[in-house]
């Protein structure tokens, strides 16, 4: 009995210290969002939130579909009999209570020769399939196709529950622009982009999408069921970056740049 409580003593003990520490991380990240929004940031004028820029026309859209059975029973797999890595959304969090881990995996295909740091995403010398790419050789062949130069980060992010992931930003630099593509096989995975200010929503509608991670939040809604999507990083293919706008200031938020040519038929 006494081992017994000790034990429960303790669990409770490491429960207690992660959730104090898992508030003051959020307060911190609710801090920095409201500083965000204090400061006014400098934009490029031509830009308006939420935006997001289609890479469908880069991409072979009837391949990608053409995956999606093959990569639901993969990943199915994978959640049952592997131990994933937890998807963890950082400080940025759109609402200071919501969870920072909101249920759904990663399966990396991609790791570094170094401890993960997110401004390491894009570098694509530090990036080597991992052990669990040779399992999805079909998606790395159609990765492989994808309008990149080179790449550097590649993960899978699975939920077999279908349950909401956190509105958040992934980090707070405008000064860093990231490139990549996110892309789905279906779009049973609600996903969406707010604008922080007046929290005005859009759903991103196409199979992939390069997306302001920086000015804008980030999330999806619920689903109930096995929802799946894929984000490749690294450095875009000299073809792809001759049509890239270049806005005035604020690099982070090329992408909505890009986004807002698109809709208005001027890129």
């Amino acid at each position: 009995m006494v081992e017994l409580m000790t034990r429960i003593g303790r669990s409770v003990s490491w429960r207690s210290r992660r959730a104090v520490r898992e508030l003051r991380e959020g307060v911190r990240g609710y801090l920095i969002n409201k500083r965000y929004k204090e400061l006014h940031v400098d934009r490029d004028p031509r830009i308006t939130y939420p935006r997001y820029k289609s890479l469908d026309e880069y991409i072979d859209v009837e391949k990608l579909k053409s995956l999606d059975g093959y990569l639901r029973n993969k990943v199915e797999s994978y959640l049952k009999t592997r131990q994933c890595q937890e998807f963890e959304t950082g400080l940025l969090k759109q609402k200071l209570l919501s969870r920072r881990r909101p249920g759904s995996k990663i399966i990396p295909l991609a790791a570094s020769t170094r401890p993960f740091s997110y401004h390491d995403v894009e570098k694509t010398d530090l990036w080597k399939p991992s052990e669990y790419a040779s399992d999805f050789a079909d998606l790395m062949d159609f990765i492989d196709t994808l309008p990149f130069k080179a790449t550097a980060r590649i993960i899978i992010m699975a939920d077999d529950k279908g349950r909401a992931v956190t509105a958040h930003r992934d980090h707070a630099n405008t000064d860093v622009r990231h490139e990549f593509v996110w892309f789905r096989t279906n779009l049973d995975k609600p996903f969406s982009l707010q604008e922080m200010n007046s929290k005005k929503t859009v759903d991103i509608k196409s199979y992939s999408a390069w997306f302001d991670t920086v000015n804008q939040f980030h999330g999806s809604d619920s689903t109930g069921q096995l929802a799946i999507s894929i984000r490749v990083d690294g450095v875009f293919s000299d073809e792809i970056r001759a049509q890239i706008p270049t806005p005035v200031c604020n690099p982070a938020s090329t992408a909505a740049l890009w986004g807002v040519c698109q809709v208005n038929g001027i890129g």
